[in-house]
């Protein structure tokens, strides 16, 4: 069964107290995500460093209950 937007954002709040999420279903299937994170953890953190701590937030369930999850990453201005 997909991850619903609310399992998706909970996740990632979770992992990154504080941070903001935009979510968008990519493909109407909710099995195709973008998720757009905007959070303090990220400040002085690479790109790939902060992709890791979103995808970090799923443990195991990427690649099965959450298929697919484009990422874009922003530190707060």
């Amino acid at each position: 069964m997909p991850m619903s937007a609310a399992a998706i954002e909970e996740a990632i709040l979770a992992a990154l107290p504080g941070a903001t999420v935009e979510l968008t279903d990519l493909a109407g299937d909710d099995d195709h995500w973008a998720a757009t994170v905007t959070a303090p953890q990220f400040v002085g953190k690479t790109r790939v460093a902060q992709h890791k701590m979103v995808y970090a937030a799923f443990g195991g369930r990427m690649g099965g209950e959450l298929h697919a999850l484009q990422v874009t990453t922003k530190v707060p201005t």
